[in-house]
């Protein structure tokens, strides 16, 4: 390890996400702190009374995004940028997201009672509504400051039970005045558990993240007509459900066709009208496709719309494909990847290069500023679940590596 080499404290770390996942936590040992909630809300307060203990500037934009910020000696000069996200899934656990807003104020914090300077400013964001579990799309409150959405339609985002986005902000206290909007970064780094078995396997206790592979959701709408289930023979009923047998199935065996890294997955289904004799009139299902080749992902995206054509067809019901959101294959920054690849060589702690299955706010990040991401093990590759976990030792190299990271884009040599 080199002479100078920095490290962060990882009993305060641990402790930090322990208390945090009090907030919204679940009987299985998870939590359930979905975007905008009563739970969201004390979760953003608990995090902003850590930032207000240690002096940061405070700032809410109109996404509802937390900025908080540690001034550099020349604080004109482009910040470097530490974020991820504290909301979960339904079903969520206690490290996806809320270790990279907790190890960047773990990295503000170690410099603070290092009494060690950083040229550039220090900003840790906790951005909104990462999940999309309870307003889609996902990382709606990255993607409308880096200009991937207008500020209008982030808003009106609807969850479930019918509320905007925006209502909910004001809700809850978190409608700010700041402008959402992009501006100057010098780097912008997230560490994340890995969410997949790949470093565990590996034995490795970093991944260095060159990449995200890209996404694309969509809905697929199959009409019927709503009939008995008694009286109605199966040859003459106009029944989605059977329509969407053959297209699971068939969009299942494309996945295995366009090579170990394509994904399929059906997340949610809806039949209308709903009752148990009735056959519906009306199917909707999630359907999320991913693949780190771009070119590969429009293949799938080419071969989906054929499958629900002839499927549609055979079953005497219509079928539609509406895309609901996508995200590109990206490429992170040089330069941003070498300052880790040093943080981790300066530690002593091997590490591999891999490409996110994953989406995260660092997908739209990259595309205003140089980005890059840091992996840790997580148990099992187990995430989104309850039974997430992820070992103390671990969370503290990533946020070692962060911290070193961080430090080189961070101060600047005369």
């Amino acid at each position: 390890m080199a002479p100078n080499t920095l490290k962060t404290n990882g009993d305060r770390l641990w402790a930090r996400l322990m208390e945090m996942a009090r907030i919204g936590a679940t009987p299985a040992g998870g939590c359930n702190r979905q975007a905008l909630t009563d739970e969201d809300r004390l979760g953003r307060a608990l995090f902003e009374s850590w930032c207000r203990a240690l002096n940061c500037t405070l700032e809410t934009d109109q996404m509802g995004n937390i900025f908080a910020r540690r001034a550099g000696t020349e604080p004109g000069l482009p910040p470097v940028l530490i974020g991820s996200h504290l909301d979960t899934q339904p079903t969520g656990g206690k490290f996806d997201g809320v270790f990279g807003v907790l190890a960047g104020l773990e990295v503000i914090e170690s410099l603070v009672e290092q009494n060690i300077p950083t040229t550039h400013s220090i900003e840790v964001v906790a951005w909104t509504n990462e999940e999309g579990a309870r307003f889609s799309p996902a990382m709606i409150g990255s993607g409308v400051f880096a200009g991937a959405f207008d500020l209008e339609y982030g808003l009106s985002r609807r969850s479930r039970d019918g509320v905007t986005l925006a209502s909910e902000l004001q809700r809850i206290g978190y409608a700010g005045s700041r402008v959402c909007q992009a501006y100057p970064i010098k780097a912008a780094f997230e560490v994340h558990i890995e969410q997949g078995p790949i470093l565990e396997a590996a034995d490795m206790p970093i991944g260095i993240v060159t990449g995200v592979q890209g996404m694309r959701w969509y809905d697929l709408e199959l009409l019927g007509e709503a009939v008995h289930a008694g009286p109605t023979p199966m040859n003459t009923r106009r029944d989605p459900v059977r329509a969407l047998h053959t297209i699971i199935s068939e969009v299942y065996k494309f996945a295995d066709q366009f090579g170990p890294w394509a994904r399929v997955t059906f997340g949610d289904a809806r039949f209308e009208p709903g009752a148990r004799n009735t056959v519906p009139e009306k199917v909707v299902v999630t359907l999320d496709l991913r693949h780190p080749e771009e070119s590969t992902l429009a293949e799938m995206e080419k071969r989906l719309q054929q499958i629900v054509s002839t499927s549609a067809a055979q079953a005497n019901v219509t079928g539609k494909v509406h895309q609901e959101w996508q995200s590109p294959a990206i490429s992170f920054n040089a330069h941003c990847i070498a300052a880790i690849e040093a943080s981790a060589q300066s530690l002593d702690l091997n590490a591999m290069h891999l490409v996110s299955g994953a989406g995260h706010d660092s997908v739209y990040v990259s595309r205003i500023a140089p980005t890059a991401m840091i992996f840790v093990p997580c148990k099992g590759g187990i995430s989104h679940n309850e039974s997430e976990s992820a070992e103390p030792a671990d969370l503290t190299a990533g946020c070692d590596v962060l911290l070193n990271a961080v430090v080189q884009m961070a101060v600047r040599v005369a």
